[in-house]
């Protein structure tokens, strides 16, 4: 009786111990440890924000200079908008010259391309470059500083604060590797990044006197096949971090590792986190950018009815081999919908599902501002509606 007793504990036990590792492979978290001399560490699906594998991913650690994929960010932001231009003059005030660290070595009252600092930033991780950007999109540092902070809050980055636009060590400046994979992920929507992160070297001034020859502090774009951004960082503090993300067929990855104890040993994990996922995992697309999705109805709008068209692909991730016969997707948009709508807005979501078992959930948003009907716009609509 005791020995049945004491086989039934340590079963009880044993798949008590279990749970863990049934629940990480459900969520598509991987329970190896692929990065173990990284402080804190995070693999993600690019295109679904599927998590594979986290370790202390929610730690509040000094980013250093992968700060700057924020600073990319509202860069290219502002391109889209049309704030800037790649051909715009950049003048380099004498605070962003006296910056130390990493720099191309601005001179006071130098003038250089947007495209040429973009460069500056994304291969040199130039600390001048990234304050002469910031005084050029917002007049000061901190008014840039102000739209980092706005920017993490609006993606949902809830473990991050910035202080300056480079990630010079300074209190109160910090973030996790999840933060840095979310940001990381937004940036990658503007496509014409990795022109920029992927180079391995280019010049600046090339026509100068003195032209300065930029090498990619991220070795992965010339030693890792796909690998193509985004940013490194390193302080005293922060040690050694990397957020990396590379590319084969359909499928994107991001890995962030923080903490590392030397360059070497951070590229040799982050090379292993993404043979992990290219070797494991596919991505299984849903939706192609262009598919109609369907229609969204707007009360009391100057129009009633928009067509919802995706704006990028669509995918779930998948293990390598997985049935994908009843993966199928249903668009759930809000009950009540009413004018006013800013482009932007979310307006129901999309669900993805394996049979009756959700996969992936996205949020769906408005393709347009669609202002409020005004009355004479209400009344022909009432009219029209009265007469059919």
């Amino acid at each position: 009786m005791k020995t049945r007793f004491a086989s039934i504990l340590a079963l009880t036990v044993a798949l008590a111990l279990m749970l863990p590792a049934f629940a990480a492979a459900e969520e598509g978290t991987a329970s190896i440890d692929l990065a173990p001399s990284a402080r804190s560490a995070i693999l993600m699906d690019a295109d679904s924000g599927t998590v594979i594998f986290e370790k202390n991913s929610h730690d509040q650690l000094p980013p250093a200079s992968i700060t700057k994929i924020m600073t990319l960010l509202l860069i290219m932001e502002a391109l889209d908008n049309g704030q800037l231009k790649l051909t715009d003059k950049v003048s380099t005030s004498e605070y962003a010259a006296s910056m130390g660290g990493s720099q191309i070595f601005l001179e006071q009252g130098e003038e250089m391309s947007v495209e040429d600092m973009i460069k500056g930033i994304a291969l040199a991780s130039g600390n001048d470059a990234s304050v002469a950007m910031a005084e050029k999109l917002a007049g000061t540092e901190a008014n840039f500083v102000a739209m980092m902070n706005a920017k993490a809050q609006e993606l949902g980055m809830k473990e991050t604060h910035f202080v300056n636009p480079n990630g010079l060590p300074v209190q109160g400046h910090y973030s996790s590797a999840h933060d840095i994979a979310v940001m990381s992920r937004e940036l990658l929507k503007h496509q014409e990044v990795t022109k920029y992160t992927g180079l391995y070297q280019d010049y600046l001034r090339k026509t100068s006197e003195k032209p300065f020859w930029l090498v990619n502090t991220n070795k992965l774009v010339r030693f890792y096949s796909g690998a193509d951004g985004l940013k490194t960082g390193y302080t005293s503090e922060a040690k050694y971090c990397l957020s990396a993300t590379a590319k084969r067929d359909d499928m994107r990855v991001i890995a962030v590792v923080m903490g590392e104890p030397t360059t070497k040993q951070r590229n040799v994990e982050v090379s292993q986190m993404f043979d992990y996922s290219f070797a494991q995992y596919m991505n299984y697309s849903v939706i192609e950018a262009g598919d109609g999705i369907g229609t969204l109805r707007v009360q009391k709008g100057m129009t009633s009815e928009l067509p919802l068209v995706a704006d990028r692909p669509y995918s779930v991730l998948l293990k390598k081999g997985s049935a994908t016969k009843d993966i199928r997707y249903e668009l759930k948009l809000d009950d009540t919908v009413k004018a006013p709508i800013a482009a932007g807005d979310s307006v129901g979501k999309l669900v993805v599902y394996d049979g009756d078992h959700v996969l992936k959930e996205f949020t769906v948003e408005s393709p347009q501002d669609i202002a409020k009907a005004n009355w004479w716009k209400m009344f022909k609509r009432s009219a029209s509606s009265l007469f059919r």
